[in-house]
């Protein structure tokens, strides 16, 4: 049966990960493929590598963890580095094996959008497209990002020329839709 789960565990259609307090000690190849990775650069790894700043992986660890200690489990779409430093955007699903310490140990999954298409965009975008994604306002991801909130909006502004739209829903709903 053993041996059946393991089989399972590599063909899912999606990244699979075990991690202990943010380390990777497991992960199937879809997750490799993913992330242009080979099982053995992965495994033993902190997440740090999939996040563009100590920062941004310091911000982002908090994110959902109320969820999961109430739950058990968080969803997100979420912005994921890979090997090649090129980002995509990805559905983020966690579900916590120690809820009294949600990131003790977790089984997390990553399943890229259709497509992952799109303007090149430098790590400043991409945190305040990921901050956007998650619902906050150029006053909140200042904050969030140590910056003024006019220097947020000129990011924002950069953004919808970029992907060519109106406003900020607009763009979130084209990244929804082309990865």
């Amino acid at each position: 049966m053993e041996d059946l789960y393991r089989i399972a565990f590599e063909a899912a259609p999606v990244g699979l990960v075990l991690t202990e307090n943010r380390i990777i000690r497991v992960c199937n190849s879809t997750f490799c493929a993913l992330t242009g990775y080979q099982e053995a650069d992965l495994i033993g790894q902190s997440f740090r590598l999939f996040y563009s700043s100590d920062a941004e992986f310091e911000q982002v660890r908090n994110i959902g963890l109320e969820a999961l200690r109430k739950q058990g489990a968080y969803s997100d779409e979420r912005l994921l580095r890979v090997a090649d430093g090129s980002t995509k955007w990805c559905r983020f699903r966690a579900r916590s094996l120690t809820p009294e310490d949600p990131l003790a140990r977790m089984v997390l999954s990553f399943a890229p959008n259709a497509q992952n298409s799109g303007p090149n965009l430098t790590p400043r975008e991409r945190d305040v497209l990921t901050w956007l994604a998650r619902g906050l306002t150029s006053k909140e991801i200042a904050l969030k990002l140590g910056l003024s909130p006019r220097t947020i909006e000129d990011v924002r502004a950069r953004l919808l020329r970029k992907f060519e739209v109106p406003n900020a829903a607009r763009l979130l709903a084209k990244i929804s839709k082309s990865g």
